[in-house]
């Protein structure tokens, strides 16, 4: 995608890691920066030579410092709107999308970084990053997600106390609230963040899929109807190739080979 201005993609093997590459903004998020992130992962998602994606953010300052808010202050209501169901869509897809996303923090993860973090499936954190959706003090709420998914992720209480006041939390914190798998050296930062990656891609890759599959559909459902929804999974996978060559690896004692199939 060689007409992209803000987001980058390079590749690490079966890794893709896109880059929102606006660093003199802080990498912050503008309409053409949301839309040119939902064409690169609609573009992924089609492409089965990626088992996995790392999305972080250009410079050492920020991950997605938030929205842009000179864009923001000419939004009338109905541009409101449109602006936030824009961004809920394509964080949507990233959230849905069938391998494993994970988020590298360094610096910055405010407002629509913070939701574009929690967006993902996981997220590593450099020790300099902070995290913090301050919209209340510019007499708004984040609009991409961020007071439903960090109210599921930290527990009602945590994220009714960082919505309300607007402030950020330290990297440390934010671990220990369960909002980052792992705090890491600035430095080692891409490095933690592939090696995570990589403990997920070396797993049966339909099993990585249909296992989000699952825990998803139990955030949005009944127990019953989400133990009825992972038996079917269990099922689909009873039939797969990569459940004999898993199985059958494990009995031999040796490294499985997975096909995705």
């Amino acid at each position: 995608m060689s007409d992209l201005n803000y987001v980058r993609v390079e590749w690490d093997g079966e890794l893709a890691i896109v880059t929102i590459d606006r660093p003199e903004k802080l990498n912050a998020l503008n309409a053409e920066v949301i839309s040119e992130l939902g064409r690169v992962f609609d573009d992924l998602r089609g492409d089965d030579a990626v088992r996995g994606v790392i999305l972080t953010g250009a410079g050492e300052k920020a991950f997605v410092a938030g929205a842009d808010i000179g864009e923001l202050a000419t939004m009338g209501s109905l541009d409101g709107v449109r602006v936030s169901r824009e961004g809920q869509a394509v964080f949507a897809a990233i959230e849905a999308f069938p391998r494993p996303v994970v988020a590298a923090v360094g610096g910055y993860a405010l407002g629509g970084g913070c939701e574009l973090a929690l967006a993902c499936h996981l997220r590593i954190a450099s020790d300099n990053a902070r995290f913090g959706l301050p919209e209340v003090g510019l007499g708004i709420i984040p609009g991409y997600g961020g007071t439903i998914r960090l109210a599921r992720l930290v527990g009602l209480g945590r994220a009714i106390e960082m919505t309300l006041t607007g402030d950020a939390v330290r990297a440390d914190r934010a671990e220990a609230m369960g909002l980052v798998s792992a705090v890491v050296p600035r430095a080692d930062l891409m490095t933690e963040a592939k090696a995570l990656a990589r403990r997920i891609t070396k797993n049966g890759p339909v099993a990585v899929r249909l296992a989000l599959e699952s825990i998803y559909r139990a955030v949005d459902t009944s127990t019953a109807e989400a133990l009825g929804f992972e038996s079917s999974l269990f099922g689909l996978l009873s039939s797969t190739d990569d459940m004999k060559e898993g199985m059958t690896a494990f009995l031999e004692k040796r490294a499985a080979e997975f096909r995705g199939t």
